[in-house]
């Protein structure tokens, strides 16, 4: 149990010296913003206070005493991002990684996840751990895996989807203030007490009843002469490295000395926008005010019976502007300008009572429209935590605004066409909320916490009215950019679909014909997506129209080969891709995607023809003849800044080639069925080892050409490169085989 106790007491001497620096302070309970349960401090009279770290439920046995398992306590990571499509690799800033046991990955697409210890990160770029965070490089991934590794063996394993033109990601991570404590009580009946331990049932707590008469303690308490708090206290041999379980142990004026120095240096090098809130006067201003912007929600804050609101509404405000600032950094975005305030008054009695709103204190969320979205029967002190860009209350706010459009507009006879597309792409444009489906959501309406509207859609009905909207804009002359990014969204199964039902599943006809509308518009898409992409007060991400409806198809595979619902309309995908090859739009992203789609399918007869073929033709097209290094450059200069390889760098691409003609050359090796294209893959595989030279993996494939075209000895000779160029990179049962293989070819047993 020395562990939390540590803990406690740390964070103890934090929330003193912060209550300490403020003015007038009430008698009565606080509640701490920290993530995690809650900590609450009570305030009593006669200047007694208590400060209550656990709280939750528990269960009496006979003489043992359970405590209910805390099914919200966990550890998070927080994370911010900076986009910029210029850049080459990610730029990781890791706050304060400390001592903690954090391990870092990304991912391509389904390749295999690398990881690295955050702290071998950290040795290498800072050996002396002069700095308290950590800045390093990783390379442009589609997913990004954080890993925090708890003592006892178990691992807090995080999964997140970066955003395609993702330049910078700040992390934090938050350790929670209560997770769930291994432990329990017993009550001794001949002595009265109560013992709370640990599992092991070592060092136990020992407690008794306040209302029992203690006995008188006889021996005098033994004083100090002398007592000190002395900062650094050491003795010669210390270590003063020493930790404790990953729990620092220190006094507390040296945690509270060191926060005052960071505290002093983030104030002298940390930016912060000078950013303020409209407050308006009347609550029809508010939502007005609240509707202009789309990703902002109106809390209107109800308080008539305290004497002191305002002032209280008025400091939360600043409060929310300084953080607001500082999230803004230099200069306004609007991705953090979130909520609108308001202080009901005398003068919206009338609204309250309509909305049946009867309880004062109380805190209701509207959206641009005044819909309720969120409602507390609290007071603003309380629940002042939650209105945080970075909180998940924001997403949950999201996700129940996205559900009550789109049922309202389904319903709205006289809804427009420009309604109808907000209410998809809104839906479309969601984040993942941590406990989306409600696991964690209040449900009790007379709950101090906030009570999240719940509204119930139909999938099929969605389903039919999207169709009907393609369906009405396939003969637009102009293209609507809400309806492209919609789209966009819904083919890559991240839309409206994934993010209402939690549903994946595959091309249908509507999202081909879909498909049909974004090719038709794609030299306009690509001639505006810029300035849409940075249009004042929102926030959008399309990329190369083109290359998101491959990555789309190439996302259809995927979900294909996952079991998601629906049946993969071959025909069709493979129609598309031809069709964006003829028109001469087909750039790399399309034929990388294609080559793969290809290489999945086999014909009738067992060979990989058509695969081949198309393959053979690219590359006499694209990569064959004199320079090749040359040529793959002016390919490479030429991508399009939002293409995977153009983060991923210059030998990526390379070795992306000359890995493509070896597969393909290989594929020919071991299939005798695509035996004609013998000669073609030979000129693939001599290809791969001019752009790679001397890799021992396209030497063998090329060797097993040259024997199978009859040039034996030409292919013994390549073959015995092949084996004198193994590595340690090698496996060794390929290496073996490779080796067989040479004894087979001089031999004659091949």
């Amino acid at each position: 149990m020395r562990n939390f106790i540590w803990s406690l007491l740390l964070l103890f001497s934090g929330i003193f010296i912060s209550f300490s620096q403020t003015k007038n302070i009430e008698k009565g309970t606080y509640l701490s913003t920290n993530k995690g349960q809650k900590i609450k401090l009570n305030l009593l009279d006669d200047n007694k206070y208590e400060l209550v770290f656990y709280s939750g439920g528990y269960e009496v046995k006979g003489d043992s005493l359970l405590f209910a398992k805390n099914a919200t306590a966990e550890t998070s990571f927080d994370l911010s991002f900076k986009v910029d499509k210029k850049a080459k690799n990610i730029k990781v800033i890791f706050k304060d990684p400390a001592y903690y046991s954090f391990f870092i990955g990304t991912q391509k697409g389904k390749e295999e996840v690398k990881y690295q210890r955050v702290s071998d990160i950290k040795s290498k770029i800072d050996p002396e751990w002069s700095k308290v965070d950590l800045d390093f490089e990783i390379e442009k991934a589609d997913f990004l895996y954080l890993v925090y590794e708890e003592y006892g063996g178990k691992s807090n394993v995080n999964k997140y989807a970066l955003p395609k033109d993702v330049s910078e990601i700040t992390i934090n991570y938050e350790l929670a203030v209560l997770g769930d404590l291994q432990i329990a009580g017993f009550y001794d009946k001949h002595t009265n007490e109560l013992r709370i331990s640990e599992k092991s049932g070592l060092n136990p707590l020992v407690f008794v009843n306040e209302k029992d008469p203690q006995p008188v303690k006889k021996t005098p308490k033994v004083l100090p002469l002398e007592s000190q708090t002395i900062t650094n206290w050491t003795y010669p041999g210390k270590d003063v490295s020493t930790e404790d379980y990953g729990v620092i142990v220190d006094s507390a004026a040296a945690v509270v000395e060191a926060a005052a120095i960071d505290a002093t240096n983030a104030s002298s090098t940390y930016n912060k926008y000078d950013f303020k809130l409209k407050v308006e006067d009347n609550l029809k201003k508010a939502i007005e005010s609240t509707k202009t912007a789309s990703n902002k929600f109106l809390v209107v804050v109800v308080d008539s019976k305290n004497k002191t609101a305002k002032e209280g509404f008025d400091a939360f405000v600043k409060e929310q502007e300084t953080q607001t600032g500082y999230n803004m950094y230099d200069s306004y975005n609007a991705l953090y300008d979130i909520y609108n305030y308001y202080l009901a008054g005398a003068d919206d009695k009338k609204w309250l009572k309509n909305n049946k709103i009867t309880s004062d204190p109380s805190i209701i969320i509207l959206n641009g429209e005044g819909n309720q979205l969120a409602i507390a029967k609290s007071d603003l002190a309380a629940q002042q935590y939650q209105f945080s860009y970075y909180g998940d209350f924001y997403r949950r706010l999201q996700r129940a605004n996205a559900f009550l459009s789109i049922n309202n507009v389904l319903k709205n006879k006289k809804a427009s066409d420009t309604d109808l597309i907000a209410a998809f792409n809104k839906a479309a444009l969601l984040e993942s909320s941590y406990d989306y489906e409600g696991e964690s959501a209040v449900s009790d309406p007379n709950s101090a916490e906030f009570v999240v509207t719940k509204t119930s859609l139909n999938q099929k009905e969605v389903a039919q009215s999207w169709k009907k909207l393609i369906e009405a804009h396939q003969k637009d002359k102009n293209v609507d950019m809400y309806l492209v990014e919609t789209i966009l969204k819904e083919i890559k199964n991240q839309g409206f679909t994934k993010q209402l039902f939690s549903a994946d599943r595959i091309l249908n006809d509507t999202d081909f014909l879909a498909i049909d509308y974004v090719l038709k518009h794609s030299d306009e898409i690509e001639n505006i997506r810029s300035g849409f992409n940075t249009k004042i007060g929102e926030t959008h991400t399309i990329g190369n129209p083109i290359s998101e409806v491959s990555d789309a198809l190439q996302q259809n595979l995927y979900l294909s080969q996952d079991g998601a619902s629906g049946e993969i309309n071959r025909d069709k995908v493979n129609s598309l891709y031809k069709r964006i090859i003829a028109s001469g739009k087909g750039n790399f992203d399309v034929y990388r995607n294609y080559f793969y789609y290809l290489a999945q399918l086999q014909e009738n007869d067992g060979s990989n023809a058509t695969f081949l073929k198309e393959f053979n033709s690219y590359f006499d097209s694209t990569l064959a003849g004199a320079s090749p290094i040359e040529k793959l450059d002016a390919i490479f200069s030429g991508l399009d800044s939002s293409s995977s390889y153009s983060y991923d760098g210059w030998n990526s691409f390379k070795d992306y080639h000359s890995n493509l003609c070896n597969n393909a050359a290989w594929t020919v090796v071991e299939n005798s069925q695509n035996s004609n294209f013998t000669k073609d893959a030979i000129k693939w595989s001599e290809y791969s080892l001019v752009v790679t030279k001397n890799n021992p993996y396209y030497l063998d494939t090329l060797a097993q050409l040259y024997y199978k075209d009859g040039q034996k000895q030409k292919a013994i000779e390549t073959q015995t490169l092949a084996v004198k160029y193994l590595n340690d990179y090698v496996e060794g049962e390929t290496a073996n085989q490779m080796k067989e293989v040479l004894t087979k070819m001089q031999n004659g047993t091949y």
